[in-house]
């Protein structure tokens, strides 16, 4: 098994952009929209003051912790929802009431190695996503020819997914969009003999399934690698996982992934996920990942 560091730098977008960002908070252009959101990482000193950043609209956090809040709308005749676009897949942002907006932008540099590697193996593959949220990791996957099963606890979510699948025009593609709890669905793919070609793993620190069934990171996720690593087929295309909010190095994320993969051999990189900002060239981090692929 091969180990290498690696910066994941999503810098392939045209409709995202880090405008600035310091003092605790960053300021972001989605397509035609702006927004100021709080970022604990974003502690250096701000390009601009925050106080003349423009905006049509302000996440104004609770003390304490910055998921939690209200929107403040600075221009009053911004949309709450609006189109966005990466590589002719069409979604609509929203400012939703846990800061997100919809996508995690910094997944773009996953979407665009999932349609590498898919469109490499020369074959149809069939992909799992889980913990899939609002599905543009499904929606690349399926515009690359894979035949996708995507796995969210939140129908809302998926409903979202479902959606873009449409104005991305891909309804002719083969997305099976199901909410239910990680743990359960892959046992029952074990007890079924069902296979997958690749895998994809985004689960949060802390999450409730669709029957209240809690998740831990540190708790849970080595007996879902295991349940994962019993899912691919003989020779896989690639495994990612990413992480945020934990007290983990990267180095610890890949070498439980590694402990899975060891007897198919092939290589495992690691490191930070994190935006470019616009003109200055420094970079935001946003969590950690570990990617496994074939050689």
């Amino acid at each position: 098994m091969k180990y290498e560091q690696t910066l994941f730098l999503a810098d392939n977008w045209k409709d995202y952009a880090l405008l600035d960002s310091g003092d605790g908070m960053k300021l972001e252009r989605f397509a035609s929209q702006t927004v100021i959101r709080p970022d604990p990482q974003a502690f250096w000193r701000p390009n601009k003051p925050v106080k003349s950043w423009k905006a049509d609209a302000w996440f104004d956090a609770k003390a304490g912790d910055d998921e939690r809040g209200e929107w403040r709308r600075l221009n009053p005749k911004a949309p709450d929802t609006w189109p966005m676009e990466w590589n002719g897949i069409r979604f609509e942002a929203r400012r939703t009431p846990f800061r997100h907006m919809g996508v995690f932008q910094e997944h773009a540099v996953h979407w665009a190695f999932a349609q590498e590697q898919l469109k490499k193996s020369g074959h149809p593959a069939n992909v799992l996503n889980l913990f899939g949220y609002t599905g543009l990791m499904s929606l690349a996957c399926a515009q690359a020819g894979a035949e996708v099963v995507h796995l969210d606890a939140s129908p809302k979510s998926n409903g979202f997914g479902k959606d873009a699948q449409s104005l991305s025009d891909l309804d002719d593609r083969t997305i099976r969009w199901i909410a239910d709890d990680a743990m359960k669905f892959v046992a029952r793919e074990q007890r079924r003999g069902n296979q997958y070609d690749a895998i994809i793993l985004d689960p949060p620190k802390f999450g409730r399934g669709t029957k209240n069934e809690t998740w831990r990171f540190e708790e849970d996720l080595p007996g879902l690698l295991d349940g994962v690593a019993s899912l691919l087929v003989k020779k896989p295309l690639f495994v990612i996982l990413t992480a945020y909010a934990v007290r983990l190095s990267h180095i610890a994320l890949a070498q439980a992934l590694g402990d899975r993969m060891e007897s198919l051999g092939g290589r495992i990189e690691m490191g930070e996920m994190a935006l470019p900002e616009e003109k200055t060239g420094r970079m935001l981090p946003t969590s950690i990942c570990a990617r496994w692929r074939a050689d």
